[in-house]
C-alpha cells in the first residue's frame, strides 16, 4: 500500500492516567477503501478515532498521504483532508440542512471573520455544499430542519457535513447506532458508494453483520490493542475474535 495514498496509524498509544486506552494500534486505510473496526465496549474504538483526529494526545504517529500529522491540531488535519463524524450527530438544530454543511465547509480565520463582517456572504462554496448533499442523498431536504428528519436522515447529515471540506479519508463512528434494518442496509450501501469514489473510510461499528457485508478488510480491537487484521472471511474465522467479540457460534457459521 503506497504511503501516499493511504492514512496511515502507526504504533498509536493513548493513555489516560493509569489506564492504557490505545496500545500500539497499527492500521492503514487506503483510498478507495473500506476498513472496518470492531471491538467490545470499551475496547478503544471511539479513543482511536479521537487520537487520529487531533483530539486527544497520544505517542506514535499519524500520516496522511505520506505526510505526519503529527502535533497538528484537529481543524489543521481536517484541512490536511482527513474529516469525521461523531456518534450524537453533532448538529445544529436551528440551521436547515443546507446551512449545517454550509457551516461545516467554513473555514474561520480572524481575517475572514472581518471581511464577512462586511460582505457577508461574500463566497459561499454552493457548489461542494450541493455535492456533498447530493452524495447522501438529501437534497430534496435541504430547507428542512434537524427536528424534521427521521434518524437515518440525521446520520446521513452527520456525513455530508464530514464530506464538506472535500476530505479524502473520513472516519465514521458509530454511524449506524439506532437505525433500523433497512436504514442500516441503505446506510452500508453509500459508504459503498463513497469508497467507490475514491473515499478512503474508516468504519467503527458495533453492527457486525453491517461490517462484514460492506468492508473491504476488517480489524479488531480489543483491551487497546489489535488483535486481528484481514479479509471479512478470515475475521469471522478467526477464533481469536470469536472469543473477544462474535462470540464462538461464528466460527460454525
Amino acid at each position: 500500500m503506497s504511503d501516499a495514498m493511504c492514512l496511515q496509524i502507526d504504533h498509536l498509544t493513548v493513555r489516560y492516567g493509569g489506564l492504557l486506552a490505545n496500545d500500539r494500534v497499527s492500521l492503514a486505510v487506503a483510498a478507495g477503501e473500506v476498513v472496518g473496526l470492531i471491538g467490545p465496549n470499551g475496547a478503544g474504538k471511539s479513543t482511536l478515532v479521537d487520537a487520529v483526529c487531533g483530539f486527544v494526545p497520544y505517542h506514535g504517529g499519524v500520516s496522511l498521504r505520506g505526510r505526519s500529522v503529527d502535533g497538528l491540531p484537529p481543524h489543521r488535519r481536517s484541512r490536511a483532508g482527513l474529516s469525521r463524524t461523531w456518534q450524537s450527530v453533532e448538529l445544529f438544530t436551528d440551521l436547515t440542512v443546507r446551512a449545517n454543511v454550509e457551516v461545516a465547509d467554513r473555514i474561520v480565520t480572524p481575517g475572514s471573520f472581518l471581511a464577512d463582517a462586511f460582505r457577508p456572504g461574500r463566497h459561499r462554496r454552493q457548489d461542494r455544499v450541493d455535492a456533498a448533499l447530493d452524495a447522501v442523498g438529501l437534497t430534496d431536504v435541504a430547507g428542512c430542519y434537524p427536528r424534521e428528519l427521521s434518524l437515518g436522515q440525521r446520520k446521513r447529515l452527520g456525513v455530508a457535513r464530514a464530506l464538506a471540506g472535500t476530505p479524502g479519508f473520513v472516519l465514521l463512528d458509530e454511524p449506524a447506532a439506532g437505525l433500523d434494518t433497512a436504514e442500516r442496509d441503505s446506510f452500508g450501501s453509500l459508504v459503498r458508494v463513497l469508497a467507490d469514489a475514491g473515499l478512503g473510510v474508516l468504519l467503527i461499528e458495533h453492527d457486525v453483520d453491517l461490517v462484514l457485508r460492506v468492508c473491504d478488510r476488517v480489524a479488531v480491537l480489543d483491551f487497546g490493542r489489535i488483535i486481528a487484521d484481514g479479509s471479512p472471511a478470515e475475521i469471522r474465522c478467526d477464533q481469536r475474535v470469536a472469543a473477544a467479540y462474535l462470540g464462538t457460534a461464528a466460527v460454525t457459521q
